[in-house]
């Protein structure tokens, strides 16, 4: 049987603010499987984020532990949690986070440069193709619509074929037409390749596409059926 490629245990995480330490995560317990579809539900403030976070290694948890394909977070340094990054997760944000001064085709290549894969370039571009952006790899971030950027970030985020998607509210400053068009390509790239995806949205509709939902309150994670709301 495979390892999970998400496996966490009492995971708390707390952040120092103006007022003294605040309590984001309390103490979550989650496993996901490989190739699985997992949306994350709930209020703003309720710590989805900072989950997505944790799962990237970008956020450190205060107490417990989280695994990805296997590995502990916790004993990793930021050399090898970058690394884990490049090989294991993609990151797609309601933002986009494009380069401005790359164009399409230099955003997407630039993990695969990192990681040392030969003929980046080649592979940024048939990534783009499949996106649909094959006329706009030479422009620039500032040269394209909301919907085609994201697109850009999720060629970015399958481009080096990771085990796991971590989506953080893709859609949101898309309108409905084009944020249906992006999470059309969402999942159907998941599915081609199989990959993990967690998802983080407002859109009840959007979460009813995954495998499986949860609901995060408080910093706490609870299981909710979708299927009649």
């Amino acid at each position: 049987m495979s390892v999970p490629i998400i496996e966490i245990t009492n995971l708390q995480l707390s952040l120092v603010g103006g007022g003294g330490p605040v309590n984001i995560l309390r103490g979550i317990d989650l496993q996901v499987d490989r190739g699985e579809t997992l949306s994350i539900v709930g209020p703003s403030g309720a710590g989805k984020t900072t989950l997505l976070m944790a799962l990237a290694g970008l956020e450190r948890a205060t107490t417990g532990e989280i695994r990805i394909a296997g590995m502990p977070l916790n004993d990793m340094d930021e050399d090898h949690l970058a690394r884990l990054r490049r090989r294991h997760v993609g990151i797609v944000f309601q933002s986009f986070h494009l380069i401005p001064t790359m164009t399409a085709l230099e955003n997407v290549a630039l993990p695969l440069e990192f990681s040392g894969t030969p003929r980046p370039m080649e592979q940024a571009a048939a990534a783009l193709r499949e996106t649909g952006l094959e006329e706009r790899m030479a422009h620039y971030p500032g040269q394209l619509s909301g919907g085609e950027q994201q697109r850009v970030a999720l060629a970015r985020a399958f481009v080096a074929q990771p085990d796991l998607i971590l989506a953080d509210e893709p859609t949101g400053n898309l309108d409905q037409d084009t944020g249906e068009i992006v999470m059309n390509l969402l999942f159907r790239l998941q599915q081609e390749r199989r990959t993990t995806l967690v998802l983080i949205t407002h859109d009840a509709q959007l979460a009813r596409r995954c495998q499986r939902t949860l609901h995060m309150a408080d910093g706490q994670l609870q299981p909710v059926d979708l299927r009649h709301d």
